[in-house]
């Protein structure tokens, strides 16, 4: 059932945890999917489907204990392509993303301008609204990742200039579609961060990331720009990842550059977490909150409530106790085909991960 209270703002008690976005889609959800793409079932009775693993979806992270929730990302086909969906201006031959278990992934290409989102995130609010008693986040693509759609070469008629203006505008449209929807707060998904510094070590390219994010962020005031936050990892699919071996300090200062509120940073699954929460806390900036990642998304083992509060007593060495929150490393299923994770397991490490943070706080506050 709908709730007519529920909260436009993520207020939270205590150390503020919240998710990243997706999580693994049942399986009747992925066969109603292949359906619909082959032609066996209707719009309609897809987005009866969707409702009914939203729905469930929503109930499971209720009943976790999160006072800040998400749709699981049930209804996108990936965290980066649900504004493209049903364009006619795109073809499937776009960049190529490596993953280092020898799988890939590979982005559409712009064919002819203008640039038009198809669709924005401000639905999935809509839908998750309908059955959500707790404030809802939604996560919105990056206009860094977006920009990966024009071609290297150009193109006739639609210049790269033209696009970028176009991007931004959509970017920020997807993001005000949230706002206006009742999202609580809105993450953009920032994952190429890490990679850019792979494909281009003079970071002139993460440069130019950060300031095609900054533009769009420069359309919100203050207040709006406290409601949005950025997330990074090393990507994961398929329990595997793109860039994890490109050290986090070739990323971390130029991240908190970025004009955002929040920072949802990967950390369970790094080699030396203390050397990167130390050098966030020389980069912090006294509006910015960090959610550490407390669950590694990557390992299918379930970490215990003692393990998370360790991770966040650690993070509080580090970040002050009013800037400091916690999450996942990554989504579990950011692409609608990854079921390397099951949903009990991705729900299993939600609980736990809510569960040891309340822990670390309660041990926290009888240091005071």
């Amino acid at each position: 059932m709908s709730n007519q209270n529920n909260k436009s703002r993520c207020v939270v008690d205590g150390i503020p945890s919240e998710p990243v976005g997706s999580v693994p889609r049942p399986l009747d959800l992925q066969n109603a999917m292949a359906a619909y793409t082959n032609g066996h079932l209707t719009a309609g009775e897809l987005e009866i489907r969707f409702d009914e693993a939203v729905q469930e979806t929503i109930e499971r992270f209720e009943a976790s204990g999160s006072e800040v929730i998400s749709d699981g990302e049930q209804a996108k086909s990936s965290f980066a392509t649900y504004p493209l969906e049903g364009l006619d201006n795109i073809a499937s031959d776009g960049v190529v993303i490596p993953f280092v278990d020898g799988h890939s992934r590979q982005l559409p290409r712009l064919t002819k301008g203008p640039f038009r989102y198809a669709q924005y995130a401000g639905r999935y609010v809509q839908r998750a609204k309908k059955f959500a008693t707790r404030p809802v986040k939604q996560a919105v693509i990056s206009a860094s990742a977006m920009s990966l759609l024009y071609p290297e070469n150009g193109l006739t008629d639609y210049s790269r200039k033209e696009f970028t203006a176009d991007l931004i505008r959509e970017a920020v449209a997807d993001i005000r579609s949230c706002f206006d929807s009742g999202a609580c707060n809105v993450q953009i998904d920032f994952t190429e961060g890490r990679l850019a510094v792979k494909l281009d070590p003079t970071k002139q390219l993460l440069q130019q990331f950060i300031d095609l994010n900054n533009a769009v962020l420069s359309h919100f005031n203050e207040d709006e720009r406290q409601r949005i936050g950025v997330h990074t990892c090393p990507g994961g699919d398929h329990d595997s990842t793109h860039s994890a071996d490109v050290p986090y300090e070739d990323l971390i200062p130029m991240l908190l550059t970025i004009n955002a509120g929040r920072f949802y940073m990967q950390m369970a699954s790094e080699e030396n977490p203390e050397k990167s929460l130390k050098l966030i806390s020389e980069h912090l900036r006294p509006s910015q909150r960090i959610f550490v990642g407390v669950i590694d998304v990557v390992n299918e083992k379930v970490e215990s409530v003692e393990e998370v509060r360790d991770r966040v007593l650690t993070a509080a060495q580090y970040i002050p106790l009013e800037q400091l929150g916690t999450t996942d490393d990554c989504g579990f299923s950011p692409f609608s085909d990854d079921v390397a994770t099951s949903r009990d397991t991705a729900f299993a490490k939600i609980s736990a991960r809510v569960r040891g943070t309340r822990l670390a706080f309660e041990q926290l506050q009888k240091q005071l």
